[in-house]
Parts: C-alpha cells; sequence; structure tokens
C-alpha cells in the first residue's frame, strides 16, 4: 500500500506518468468524472475554481470513470475534446479508470483508505465524488457527489493560506 500522496503516479491522458511529487505544497481536488450525468454541470464550477484559485496553489484533477451506468463511454481523446468544447476545461483531464473494484486505480485505493464516505463506506458511490488533499498531502475530506464545487471556496480558501 502507498504510504504517501507524493507517492502516487497515475497516467495522464497520454498515458504517460503523472508524479504527485510535483503537487507538494499544493491543494489538490481530485474527482472521478463523466460526461454523461446529472453532474456533469459540475465541469463548470470546478473550472471556476480552479481558474480562482489556480495562481494561488490550487490543482484539480478530473479522473474520468465509466463504472457508473456507464456514463463515460468516450475515448481519453473524445473526453478531453468532450471537456474542453463543452466546459472550456482547463485543469487536468487524466486517463480513464476504475475507482472501484479488482482494477481500482492506485490513487482511489489510497484516497479511500484514507477517507471513507457515508457511514464509514469505502467505496466510492457515483461521479463526480471529490476529494481534498493539503498542501501536505494529506486527505483532508471527501465530498458527495451532491456538494457543489462552490460550496468547496471556503475549505480552500483556509487550506491555501496553511
Amino acid at each position: 500500500m502507498t504510504k504517501s500522496f507524493y507517492e502516487l503516479s497515475p497516467l495522464d491522458k497520454k498515458g504517460e506518468a503523472y508524479s504527485f511529487e510535483q503537487l507538494k505544497g499544493k491543494v489538490v481536488i481530485i474527482v472521478n468524472v463523466a460526461s454523461k450525468c446529472g453532474f456533469t454541470p459540475q465541469y463548470s464550477a470546478l473550472e471556476d475554481l480552479y481558474k480562482k484559485y489556480g495562481e494561488q496553489g490550487l490543482v484539480i484533477l478530473g479522473f474520468p470513470c465509466n463504472q457508473f451506468l456507464k456514463q463515460e463511454p468516450g475515448s481519453d481523446e473524445e473526453i478531453q475534446q468532450f471537456c474542453q468544447l463543452n466546459y472550456g476545461v482547463t485543469f487536468p483531464i487524466m486517463k480513464k479508470i476504475d475507482v472501484n473494484g479488482s482494477d481500482e486505480d492506485e490513487v482511489y485505493k489510497f484516497l479511500k483508505s484514507k477517507k471513507s464516505g457515508l457511514l464509514g463506506l469505502a467505496r466510492i458511490k457515483w461521479n463526480f465524488e471529490k476529494f481534498i488533499i493539503n498542501k501536505k498531502g494529506d486527505v483532508v475530506d471527501r465530498y458527495a457527489s451532491t456538494k457543489k464545487p462552490e460550496d468547496l471556496a471556503p475549505e480552500i480558501e483556509k487550506l491555501l493560506k496553511e
């Protein structure tokens, strides 16, 4: 099991390792995303957060996942195009992964081991669950899909000042 957030190196949209070492000293939001979900419009609010706080040290990473009613069926390239054309997304959208089950990505194994969800359940329940990681690499919070990204602003501001 990975001991530190910064030891993780998931694959980016090109299939190349994206070392979390480069995130040291940053506040990070990790969110599992999908293009054909009722929560897909959250891309706009996530992008707004990224534009507002990115220069202050916020990084948002989207991890496409097709495990929830097959709501992310596209290829990695199609997902990138969708995000840019429909929501103007400029934050990194990573390679499509599984967030639950035997093929779940190491990032999600790590995140879920640090912060369980509602009623102590580890599994990701739906698209657009959000994890917030502080500047030291600690997973400080986990939010359900229903939590609006804009409602994270006070916590982001607090963590950026720490």
